[in-house]
């Protein structure tokens, strides 16, 4: 199948007291990735917000295994590593400028109904355009 893949540049306010970049930035960059995510699924977060669906976080984790200076730039990777009826797991590849796998993330996800404020279990349609972005590794 298919990952959405971008490059994020590091900025002086990323990095922390030790000369690295902070993990929290690693969290904002999961973020922009879900979002552009939703954009190569053909729901930007404008359409989105029109729809009674709403994506939310159920959990995250990150693994870090190098740092990441102001020198770098990142490489990210996003996909589905898998979909449920009513959740998905997308996985997070960072890497620096030399290609090294710096960190992996994983969140899991659910969509809800805005109405209800309940789980939104996803329709054969739906599950198949995010089978789009699946990719068991």
């Amino acid at each position: 199948m298919s990952k959405v893949k971008f490059e994020v540049e590091v900025y002086t306010y990323q990095i922390d007291f030790v000369g690295h970049v902070n993990n929290i930035v690693y969290i904002q960059w999961m973020e922009i990735g879900r979002l552009k995510l939703l954009e190569a699924l053909g729901l930007p977060i404008s359409e989105l917000a029109k729809t009674n669906i709403a994506p939310v976080l159920v959990e995250t984790n990150i693994k870090y295994k190098k740092s990441v200076s102001i020198e770098d730039k990142v490489k990210i990777e996003v996909w589905f590593s898998d979909l449920m009826n009513a959740t998905a797991i997308m996985e997070f590849r960072f890497y620096n400028v030399k290609g090294d796998l710096v960190a992996t993330g994983l969140q899991k996800g659910l969509f809800i109904n805005r109405k209800t404020m309940k789980v939104h279990r996803m329709t054969f349609e739906e599950r198949k355009a995010l089978e789009k972005f699946l990719e068991k590794e």
